[in-house]
Formats: structure tokens, C-alpha cells, sequence
């Protein structure tokens, strides 16, 4: 790699000269500060939308990478569980974002020098990550297709074979399947065809099928014969190789944890005798097919709640989790996979979730350690910004976004129905024969406790007759917004947007929302305001707009 050094006061009006120059780099490693603006908010719905323009460095279309030089000094940022401070966080990672750029780690320190002047010292090993992070970047676009090595990685939360791949909003299986072809048509070599699961047949279920085969990590099926019999496996002295290079900060934690190298989980010693290596191998629940690696996202671990497990902030990698990562992105010449890219598909894995800083990572937080310089791309659900910030600013992720689910409307059916159509009964009988309605009373009391609603309606016991009316007034409202609620009607597929009556219902879903920015500034969604709000008083005619749209 070949370093160019360039000095700029601000990225908001780049020179031509400047953009010329930049046009040779293939990846860009940047301590300015963003080059969109100064107040994102008033970019946003609503506002100056040209405010904030970053189009000359888009422009150039490659990686754009933010260093943390942080204004406080190296032992005040090694004590902070945060990482960096609110001015830092603002001004380095928040408002850079809006550029698009990768978030990388403090590479730099503000420190008091011996004449009692502030300078900046820089600090070796971090200054390597920004290189390395950069390196590995700019080398992708050098890298033929068909000899890119990537990682494929599923998501199984909990530790569940039927869980894995479970992404929120996200149909995975179908979505491996459709960029598995995507990618092969674009000249990747991942073997021929028919070696991969589901690729053939379209069927993603084929796919999780042959990873639970090649032995998944639920503990409650998985068997010695799958674990000999698993072909991804990592010699426990190359995984004591790479160990060794960690923190001793890290290494303590996990080693309390997990007891010393390489551990117990997922290890097998069938093939010590046979001339395998003496203290067993570490299996993956992978699947290895020319030079792509399906694996399922290793377990943080086992317990009586898993779920708090996955997401513990003290609980430390196991060494099975290190060994997959740090095996994934070792070069082939060190018995590494060699990965040129990691992909994590859809939200969220665990890797982002892993003890350390918030933001600013050390070498001894758990996701550095584990990921190191390696690129990640991160197809992430498009309406949850803040979890898929936690993966840019962790494991300095690319998210791609991809649209939620198909939506539609919840409408009314089972006992909801039957009790609307009471309602409609109640209202007739009342002004034809007023007679009768102690009976429908009745009915519409005992359809409410048998499907339960009175719990929903905050109810103990039954309105007398005087109050019925009152009563019946606040369950049609409570019914309306039942039937009007927002519900998912399916699974995203990537690749795949949604056309006929859920293009329809889906852009029906989106005019609701009310667009609010900056936290002081609100507009009404486009149903409302048309005059089509969501009250009881104007329903018929929401209804009748949304059937004319459908």
C-alpha cells in the first residue's frame, strides 16, 4: 500500500485540485470533520434538504474512513467505559456519519507535553487498526471476483436450529439464496452450483437444512458423530497462535471465564490419535464451498437465559468465538479461511453486542479482537437506526439498508369480527325494537370475557345497562384501532421488492407516518392530513380512500 499524505482545513467546499488528486486513491482515511454541514437536523424532511451535501466525495466512489484524533488524553480514554467523550462523539462519529463514512478507532491523544502545551501523540498499535481497516478496504476493489474469499454469516438468537438465520423483518434463507446467485452471476467461483444448498432449487430452506447437518450449535441435538465428522475445524495450536497476540486484559477475562485455551465448547479430540492435533480441534457449524464459508454465528455462550446472554455487556468472547473470527480472517498462508470480506446478514448478529467500549474501541474490547481489520457488510433492517449504529460505530460495518416487511392492515376476523358485527346489531336493534337489547347485551358480554377482551379493555366486571351505551362507545373505538393497526404481512427479501397489493399496502403504511426531525419539528402524515385521521368519527371515509387506492 502507498500512503498519500494531504492537508486540508475543511472537506465542505473541496477545491478541484484537491478532488483530482484524491481520484487516485482507492480508499480515503480522514480526521476532517464532515464535509455536509454543520446542522444536520435542518437537512432532514422538512428542512433545507440541500443543506447537507457531501456529493463531491461520493463522487469518488470509494471508502471514506473516520480516524478518531480524540481531544483527551490516552489514560483518560482507557479508563472510559464510554470510549470518547460527548464532544468527540458529536463532532468525530455522529455528524461524519451523515457523510456516510466507516467509523474506525482513536488513532491519536491529546496530551500535555513537558513544556505544559497540549499536543497530539499518536499511538502505534490503534494507527495500525486505521491502516489495516484501510488496507483491507482498498484492496477489494483490486481483488478479481472470482479470487474473492467472503464469509457468509447467520444469525441464531437463541442458540435454536430454529433460529438460525433469524433476522428481524428479514426472510434469510431466501435472501442467501438470491445473493448467493447474485454473486455468482457477478463471477465469483463458489464451486459449481449445485455444491451449495438451495441455489438450484431456489429453496433457502435447503440451505439452513444442511447447516443444522453439518452440526448447528444447539446442544440439545448436536452429536459426537457430527462434531467428528464436521470438515471446518480449527487445529487448537493454530487458535492458541492467534490467542497469544490478544490483550492480556482480554486474555484474563476470557480465561476466567472459559478456563485456558482452547477451551471446551464445540472442541473435539476424535482425531488426536489418528495424527490430528493433540489437544483436539475447534468445529464451526459451517459450510465450505470453494471460496465462500455459510457459517452460523457462533453462540456468546449457554445458560438458563440465553437471551440476556446475547446481549450480557460483562460476558467476554468464548475461545470457540475467537477461534471462528480470528480463523475467518487469517490469511490461508497462517491455516486461516483468508476471508476479503465478511457479511452479516440481516439484524442482528452478536458480534456488535460483544464487552467494550461504546464507541472509540481498544484492542482489548471484545469486537476489535474479534473482527480485527477485516471489512464488514451489513444488510440491516432500514427502520432501526439505532442498532445499526451500535454495528457502524463497533465493528466499523457498512450497513446496507433494506426495506421492512411487507405491511398491511390488521382489519377484523375470529371473535374481533363477530363482536363488530354484535355492535352493528346493538345500534339497529336500539331504534326498531328496544326490547331485545338486554339480550344483546348479553351476548356481547359473554363474547368479550370468552375471547378475553375485557383484559384488553381494562374491564373486571360488567357495565350496568345505564352505562352499556358509554361502554359499548368505547369499544367500537377500541375496535377501529384494532382493525387500523399496523401489522407485518410477511418477510423482506432482498432483492425482491414488494409489487401488487403489497407495493399498495406498504406505501399505504408509509403516508401514515408522521415525519418528525430534530426532536422540536412535526408534520402530519398525508392521511391525516387529508382529514383522514385515524378517530372513529372519520373511519368510513380512511376506509373508503385506502379501498379506492387498493
Amino acid at each position: 500500500a502507498r500512503a498519500l499524505p494531504l492537508y486540508v482545513a475543511s472537506l465542505r467546499a473541496p477545491e478541484p485540485e484537491l478532488i483530482d488528486e484524491l481520484r487516485a486513491a482507492d480508499t480515503i482515511v480522514t480526521t476532517v470533520l464532515a464535509a455536509g454541514g454543520t446542522k444536520p437536523a435542518e437537512a432532514s424532511a422538512g428542512g433545507d434538504d440541500e443543506s447537507w451535501d457531501a456529493g463531491a466525495l461520493t463522487g469518488l466512489d470509494v471508502p471514506i474512513l473516520q480516524a478518531l484524533c480524540l481531544t483527551g488524553s490516552r489514560s483518560a480514554w482507557e479508563e472510559n467505559d464510554e470510549g470518547v467523550s460527548p464532544l468527540d462523539a458529536a463532532s468525530q462519529i455522529a455528524v461524519p456519519e451523515f457523510d456516510g463514512r466507516l467509523i474506525t478507532v482513536p488513532f491519536s491523544f491529546k496530551e500535555i507535553d513537558e513544556d505544559g502545551l497540549p499536543a497530539y501523540v499518536a499511538d502505534a498499535e490503534r494507527a495500525a487498526r486505521v491502516a489495516g481497516i484501510a488496507v483491507r478496504h482498498a484492496r477489494l476493489r483490486h481483488i478479481p471476483a472470482a479470487d474473492k474469499r467472503l464469509a457468509l454469516v447467520l444469525s441464531a438468537y437463541p442458540t435454536k436450529h430454529s433460529r438460525i438465520g433469524n433476522a428481524v423483518g428479514l426472510d434469510t434463507p431466501a435472501s442467501a439464496v438470491r445473493l448467493l446467485r447474485r454473486l455468482r452471476a457477478e463471477g465469483y467461483d463458489f464451486g459449481p452450483e449445485a455444491d451449495i444448498p438451495g441455489l438450484v432449487s431456489g429453496d433457502g430452506d435447503e440451505l439452513i437444512r444442511a447447516l443444522i447437518d453439518a452440526g448447528g450449535h444447539d446442544q440439545d441435538w448436536l452429536t459426537e458423530e457430527q462434531l467428528a465428522a464436521n470438515p471446518v475445524r480449527i487445529p487448537a495450536a493454530d487458535y492458541k497462535r492467534w490467542y497469544a497476540t490478544l490483550p492480556q486484559e482480554l486474555r484474563d477475562s476470557v480465561e476466567e471465564h472459559w478456563g485456558p485455551p482452547p477451551g471446551e465448547m464445540f472442541l473435539d479430540r476424535s482425531r488426536v490419535g489418528d495424527g490430528g492435533d493433540p489437544e483436539g480441534d475447534i468445529v464451526l457449524a459451517a459450510l465450505r464451498r470453494g471460496n465462500l464459508l455459510i457459517l452460523i454465528q457462533p453462540p456468546r455462550g449457554f445458560g438458563e437465559n440465553p437471551i440476556a446472554i446475547y446481549h450480557d455487556p460483562d460476558l467476554p468472547p468464548s475461545h470457540h468465538y475467537l477461534a471462528a473470527y480470528r480463523w475467518i480472517a487469517a490469511p490461508a498462508a497462517d491455516n486461516g479461511f483468508g476471508a476479503d470480506a465478511m457479511i452479516h446478514l440481516g439484524k442482528h448478529g452478536n458480534l456488535e453486542w460483544l464487552p467494550g467500549k461504546n464507541a472509540g474501541l481498544s484492542a482489548a474490547c471484545g469486537p476489535d479482537a474479534a473482527l480485527g481489520d477485516l471489512p464488514l457488510i451489513y444488510p440491516f433492517l432500514v427502520n432501526d437506526p439505532g442498532e445499526g449504529t451500535q454495528a457502524k460505530r463497533r465493528v466499523h460495518a457498512t450497513l446496507i439498508d433494506h426495506l421492512v416487511p411487507p405491511m398491511a392492515r390488521a382489519d377484523s376476523y375470529g371473535d374481533i369480527a363477530r363482536l363488530e358485527q354484535l355492535l352493528d346489531e346493538y345500534a339497529q336493534i336500539s331504534s326498531m325494537d328496544p326490547a331485545k337489547l338486554p339480550a344483546i347485551r348479553a351476548q356481547i358480554w359473554t363474547l368479550i370475557q370468552a375471547a378475553k377482551l375485557d383484559h384488553d379493555l381494562g374491564l373486571e366486571q360488567r357495565p350496568d345497562d345505564d352505562g352499556f351505551d358509554d361502554f359499548l362507545l368505547h369499544v367500537d373505538g377500541w375496535l377501529c384501532e384494532i382493525k387500523d393497526m399496523q401489522i407485518r404481512d410477511g418477510l423482506h427479501v432482498l432483492g425482491n421488492p414488494p409489487a401488487g397489493a403489497d407495493r399498495v399496502n406498504l406505501v399505504l403504511a408509509v403516508l401514515r407516518a408522521r415525519q418528525i426531525w430534530g426532536g422540536t419539528t412535526a408534520l402530519p402524515g398525508l392521511r391525516e392530513a387529508l382529514g383522514l385521521d385515524e378517530s372513529a368519527a372519520t373511519r368510513v371515509t380512511a376506509d373508503e380512500a385506502e379501498a379506492t387506492a387498493r
